[in-house]
């Protein structure tokens, strides 16, 4: 998977009567299936199941999903088309909680659309709709590749890196976040050897980490979450690189379950952690991580993981999606601004900033 082939994690094929087409990562790494989205309800069930995952390709599919649910609505009629966006926004957001550009992706379609003059036409406001979709996807292959550049400057040549769950190509445009800093080190010359924690219980490191440094070409090594720890230990380890679904204005970031682990242990072992996240990721409406909604997903994840039953019939089973690595834990955060280091408080602020 070269940066000349890379396959896309969704696109959008035509102009407003258009469709909505994403690679189901459900079926990865044994089956690549690219599926199509007729409908705002299969759009929602996609985000929900976990078909498209990952914070930025979640606000991408979110953006397209509005252009979705437009297609059931007279667009002669600009006031049932007003209406339709906000109760398409509405309930995209009910699919998945904790990812924060899922909101960001809605919040703004819905603000495109107010902020267009009141005597716009119903066609004009749809495209004007499918248009904003599209900037929302073309942006976050720049902000990717901007991650990527002031990330590869963190690794150097001959590292070990550790990475948990999947933010590479498949959780955003085409090109990741955390992934983004190994695609980059790569394309300026440098080797490094990435272990990909398998990431229980739906096993994102195995089946797509893996997938994707495989067929990129970069050395990868799959180990057991529970092996984070002996592997650091051994010293193969110079560097964690994850991704983020949401951080707060104090640089608490929330990722996938396990990554607090992984954290603790680099702390334990002096090894630097990195989170890399686009602009997009950051909630300053949050003062801190404790603020982070976590989502709870179905038990049977974790007692009949794939289909195949690993607990007794009955048992009680806590199943966060998520979990919140403490600000102090981070070495620095990625963004595609640059990188931010402590006091998180003061620079983020200060990104913040330059960015209004």
């Amino acid at each position: 998977m070269s940066e000349s082939n890379t396959t896309n994690t969704l696109r959008w094929e035509g102009e407003t009567d258009g469709k909505l087409i994403m690679i189901d990562q459900t079926l990865l790494p044994v089956e690549f299936k690219e599926i199509e989205c007729p409908d705002v309800d299969a759009v929602w069930e996609a985000i929900k199941m976990l078909r498209v995952r990952g914070a930025p390709a979640i606000g991408i599919a979110a953006g397209y999903g509005v252009c979705v649910g437009l297609q059931t609505v007279d667009s002669s009629d600009a006031a049932a088309v007003r209406s339709r966006i906000d109760e398409v926004c509405d309930y995209l957001a009910t699919s998945r909680p904790t990812a924060v550009n899922l909101f960001w992706a809605l919040d703004r379609m819905r603000r495109i659309a107010n902020g267009l003059p009141a005597d716009t036409d119903g066609p004009a406001v749809v495209a004007r709709m499918l248009e904003e979709a599209r900037a929302i996807d073309s942006e976050d292959r720049e902000l990717c590749r901007a991650i990527g550049r002031h990330g590869q400057e963190l690794l150097e040549n001959g590292s070990g890196v550790l990475t948990h769950c999947n933010a590479g190509g498949l959780a955003t445009a085409d090109y990741g976040t955390a992934l983004a800093v190994f695609f980059a080190a790569q394309e300026v010359g440098k080797q490094l050897h990435v272990y990909a924690d398998e990431t229980r219980p739906l096993l994102q490191g195995a089946r797509l980490t893996a997938w994707e440094l495989q067929n990129r070409g970069i050395e990868c090594t799959l180990i057991c979450d529970n092996m984070a720890a002996q592997v650091m230990k051994e010293g193969r380890i110079q560097a964690v690189v994850t991704g983020a679904d949401r951080i707060a204005a104090n640089g608490d970031a929330a990722n996938k379950i396990g990554t607090y682990g992984v954290a603790v242990l680099a702390k334990h072992h002096g090894i630097p952690f990195y989170v890399a996240a686009p602009y997009s990721t950051f909630d300053f409406s949050l003062s801190s991580g404790d603020d982070i909604p976590i989502e709870i997903r179905d038990p049977k994840e974790v007692t009949h993981g794939f289909g195949r039953q690993t607990g007794p019939d009955g048992i009680d089973v806590y199943n966060p999606a998520f979990d919140v690595t403490p600000a102090e834990l981070i070495t620095a955060i990625i963004t595609d601004r640059g990188v931010v280091r402590p006091p998180y408080v003061e620079n983020l602020s200060d990104v913040r900033e330059a960015a209004a």
